[in-house]
Formats: structure tokens, sequence, C-alpha cells
């Protein structure tokens, strides 16, 4: 058996599905999860989750604590952000996940969030992993810069050994030669993922890409090459953002997305319980 027993289909055949209320994550569901890069004021995420739920996503995503590569830059509201997270949720019913930093942090962000994300920098924190292992609150778990596909999954083991099985890999691009886009999307490691494990697995191509103009293209290639869902930055203004205005939809463009994500999802469907039929 492989070093990541327990995230493993040796583990456990059938994929692993996570619920929350009335939206699910894995399994024959899409889901789709959009918001801005980060939580930059009240009127911002207000404004920016009637928007997300306008549009069909059934996640809110925001930034309260934000890790960026400058001192200098933007570095979030800390637990104001997670307040305006949470009456975001009371106001549209959106499902919200937010980014928590350090183990010390744990308790504070599980007690806003209902799925709590731990960065591509903080893959291999492993003091974290286990903090949001003992927390029993879903994970979203992005892929680190340079990390190799068993690499994230022993990190993941991580944070199933300590008794958390709610668990979603983020595909969000990783760094290489290439200068067009901001990190490389590697779309093989969604097949190969499902394939190696049972745990769900969405595709942020914001934050692979780095450009507005890709988003798109690169969520239908990842519903295509059967991811569970997509992870999108939208904000009502990306020209005033505060972070990752560039790769951030405007609103219009995030609306026809969704169409096209919605129509795409129900052909693949149809192809799959085809399949099932001729099987």
């Amino acid at each position: 058996m492989a070093s990541y027993r327990l995230v493993s289909r040796e583990y456990k055949a059938e994929d692993t599905v996570i619920r929350l209320g009335d939206v699910v994550i894995g399994g024959t569901a899409k889901v789709f999860i959009a918001g801005p890069c980060a939580v930059e004021s009240r009127e911002q995420l207000l404004t920016t989750a009637r928007l997300v739920r306008q549009g069909g996503a059934q996640i809110l995503r925001g930034g309260a604590f934000k890790p960026r590569t400058s001192p200098y830059d933007f570095q979030g509201l800390a637990e104001k952000g997670l307040e305006y997270m949470a009456e975001a949720r009371a106001l549209t019913g959106l499902k919200i996940v937010t980014e928590v930093l350090e183990p010390d942090a744990v308790p504070v962000v599980a007690q806003y969030a209902d799925l709590l994300q731990v960065g591509a920098r903080n893959m291999q924190n492993f003091s974290l992993l286990k903090a949001v292992g003992r927390s029993q609150k879903p994970v979203v778990l992005k892929r680190g810069l340079a990390a190799t596909m068993d690499e994230w999954l022993q990190a993941a083991e991580y944070i199933l050994y300590e008794g958390n099985q709610q668990v979603v890999f983020c595909e969000r691009g990783i760094r290489t030669f290439a200068t067009h886009s901001r990190n490389t999307l590697d779309m093989s490691v969604i097949p190969a993922l499902k394939q190696a494990s049972h745990l769900p697995v969405i595709v942020d191509p914001s934050h692979a890409t780095g450009r507005r103009d890709l988003v798109a293209p690169m969520s239908l290639a990842g519903l295509a090459a059967g991811a569970d869902g997509i992870m999108i930055e939208m904000h009502p203004n990306p020209e005033i953002a505060l972070c990752d205005g560039p790769q951030s939809l405007y609103p219009q463009e995030y609306f026809l997305l969704m169409q096209e994500l919605r129509a795409l999802s129900g052909f693949l469907g149809g192809l799959a319980r085809q399949k099932a039929v001729g099987e």
C-alpha cells in the first residue's frame, strides 16, 4: 500500500463525498466557488456575494488573512474579514471558504468558515495540516508551488491521519519555466489524482494562470479533465482590487462562464450516464 494509505483508493475504493448542508462536493455533483482574492471591505464583499449567488456558484471564497510575497502588500482584514464573510453567508445562503495561515488561528477561522483553505505556501506546513485535521472542518488543500503529486497526497494524509476525512484537493498551477502565465496549470494531475485517491479534486484557474482571459478556457478544460469543481476569482471592479485584480473576472464575465460551466457539466453528466448504461 502507498505511503498515503488513508488517502488512497486501496484504502477506500468509492469516491468521498463532502456535504455542506445542501452543497455537495464530489461524486456526480459539480461545485462552483467564486469571490474575491481578498476581503477588502464590507461593501465590497456583500456586493460580490450577491453577484456570486446570482451567477449560481454555491460557495463564496475570500481571504481574510492574506499571505503576500511582499510585506508591503495588502495583508487582509483578519477577523473583521471573517465577520464580513459570515454576514455574507447569512445574507445569501452561500457557504464560505477562507484561508488559515497558522495552527493557532485554526479555532478562530473554524468558528466562521464552512471550509478551511490551506494555501499553496502552506501545503507542507505539517503543524498546520495536523491542526486542520483535528478541527474536523472540511479542508481545501492547495497544491504547493513545486509539489509533486505524491508530496501533495502525503500532505493530505497528515489531515486524514488526525481523523478528518473531509479533504478537497485544489490544483492551482505549479511553477515552471513558462512566462505566458503566472503558473502552469497541470491538467494531467486531475485524472491521475482521481485514480490514486478517493478525495474530490477542484481547479483554481485564476491563481494558475494569473490572467483574466485564460480563466474561462482553463475552467472548462478542468471540468472536461474530470475535476469535481472550479474555484474562480471575481471582483465587482477588478481595476481597483487590492489583490490579484488582473486575474479576477468582471461580473458579466463570471455570469457567462457560469452558464458555460453548467452546460458543460450537464453534457459530461449525460456522457457518464451513457457510459454507465453501456457497461
